[in-house]
């Protein structure tokens, strides 16, 4: 990719890490737009022979077994998050957090966040409670996202939604709880990270969560339902689904690695790599709504095309859409460049489930 730059690592004899650049162009902090990507990719087939390019990009060793991995994580998770909502007075505020947060789901950000702090040398119980609190506010965001007043969906995780179960007021405080919750959570269970480890990632999840992160991307989804199709571009799409899809993922991959003190240049690379499959998992999320049954899914399928949102397929075709989605995870995988193979292994795994996932 001429637009990317791949930095490898170089051991020295004590042992530290040290980057150095390749020769590329350093790739700036943003996703380039799809229409750049256009670009890029035509200017890198031109300079670089695709055999090159495709011996560049790192796999997963084979005998690693994604599988069990995320199903191994998932429990622990699980288990977590159990444990960090009991059962207690006032009864129905606490079934409500429950009945959404223990719904099931795929576990992906928690998964990202200990796969990240693993990479750069940390462990899982480090990045254990930063994993659970990102849950909290993904389980918040999509609470409030099903809500009447937001996307109106009655369908959610293969159960019927909060807003249904419990009604509108019991389902908005649920989710303030839970995004309450998540930063007390971060805050009192990470005892073992350095405090001023700790204060960066709180931060770093901070802005997620607000006005630079989940809720823009909510605000401009919300005043682009309905409007004419030029008036909704591919650059305000990719804002849309950077801000409210990709950034929470780019939360998780950033704060587990910095819990697990990674040096600057390899948070950085990770966060080009969650912002790759975060805006990845956004665009096979619209392929998914119109290619899949609410039975496959878990959720209503079609919703976005009935809602008249303006979606990938939409706006620029499903086969584009398709290729867009193959660009994206090619993009992420090469940010995991001179990682050590078996580290990188969940994450590499990761890119490609998000691609290639049914659900």
């Amino acid at each position: 990719m001429a637009s990317f730059t791949r930095l490898s690592f170089n051991f020295n004899p004590a042992g530290s890490r040290t980057l150095l650049p390749s020769s590329r162009t350093p790739p700036p902090r943003s996703i380039p737009s799809p229409t750049l990507r256009r670009r890029t990719l035509a200017t890198a087939s031109a300079v670089q022979p695709a055999a090159e390019i495709s011996a560049a990009i790192p796999a997963a060793p084979p005998e690693f077994d994604f599988k069990s991995y995320m199903l191994s994580k998932a429990a622990v998770v699980n288990r977590a998050l159990d444990l960090a909502v009991p059962l207690a007075y006032p009864d129905r505020i606490h079934e409500a957090m429950r009945y959404s947060l223990l719904a099931g789901g795929k576990r992906i950000r928690p998964a990202l966040c200990i796969a990240a702090c693993e990479l750069v040398g940390g462990d899982e119980s480090l990045a254990l409670p930063a994993a659970c609190a990102v849950e909290m506010i993904h389980t918040m965001s999509l609470i409030h996202d099903d809500l009447p007043c937001m996307d109106n969906d009655d369908f959610r995780r293969g159960q019927p939604t909060s807003h249904l179960v419990f009604g509108e007021p019991i389902a908005i405080l649920a989710g303030d709880a839970l995004l309450a919750l998540a930063f007390r959570h971060l805050a009192h269970a990470s005892h073992a990270i350095p405090p001023a480890l700790l204060v960066r990632a709180v931060a770093e999840l901070a802005r997620c969560t607000g006005v630079e992160g989940l809720v823009a991307g909510q605000v401009v989804d919300l005043e682009s339902t309905g409007l004419e199709e030029e008036l909704v571009n591919l650059e305000r799409l990719e804002f849309i689904h950077v801000h409210k899809t990709a950034v929470l993922l780019e939360a998780a991959v950033v704060i587990g690695a910095i819990i697990g003190g990674g040096l600057e240049e390899e948070i950085e690379r990770l966060r080009r790599y969650a912002r790759c499959i975060g805006l990845l998992f956004q665009v096979v999320d619209d392929i998914l709504d119109v290619t899949k049954s609410s039975e496959e899914l878990g959720k209503t399928a079609g919703k976005d095309l009935a809602s008249d949102k303006t979606t990938y397929p939409k706006l620029v075709g499903l086969k584009r859409s398709r290729e867009l989605a193959e660009e994206l995870l090619r993009d992420a995988r090469l940010q995991l460049e001179g990682f050590d193979s078996t580290k990188a292994a969940p994450l590499l795994c990761l890119a490609n489930y998000i691609a290639h996932r049914h659900k």
